[in-house]
């Protein structure tokens, strides 16, 4: 297994730990601004998940601020990140390798979850949810926004 080809496939596993659906967005974002990414890109070109994965990742944004936000380690948190993952970690592996990219993506996603919520805690404990989300945010959306920057081409 070459690993170093896998690495964006990994970090856009670990922005997917933090926001699940911010990976589908940047990469929505990224072929709506004609840049191309290495691996096959699975329903992200048809416009209903296109515009969809948008939408998603906006009211994630927003959703995670709510008092009643549940944690991202409950089971739909989870599972939205395996998919989004394996959706984003396919499309930034080599062509051919997309499965490889898929998996890595996903295994970096569900353990670093409980990680990133760990840490969030933490930071709601000393500045409160929406601050502590604000900040997360702008971490999360600057990193996915580098990782496919850096992994697609035009």
């Amino acid at each position: 297994m070459n690993t170093p080809s896998l690495l964006s496939s990994a970090l856009i596993g670990a922005v997917a730990s933090a926001r699940s659906m911010t990976p589908m967005a940047t990469i929505a974002a990224a072929r709506l601004a004609k840049r191309d990414t290495p691996g096959e890109l699975f329903l992200l070109d048809r416009p209903l998940f296109k515009y969809g994965a948008l939408a998603m990742g906006a009211g994630e944004l927003a959703g995670d601020k709510m008092k009643s936000a549940p944690d991202r380690t409950v089971f739909l948190g989870l599972l939205a990140r395996v998919m989004s993952a394996g959706i984003a970690g396919a499309a930034l592996a080599p062509k051919g390798r997309e499965k490889a990219g898929a998996a890595v993506a996903v295994a970096t996603a569900v353990p670093l979850a409980y990680l990133t919520l760990a840490g969030r805690k933490k930071a709601m404990a000393s500045m409160g949810q929406t601050k502590s989300g604000l900040i997360e945010d702008a971490l999360v959306m600057a990193a996915g926004a580098a990782v496919v920057a850096l992994s697609t081409r035009r």
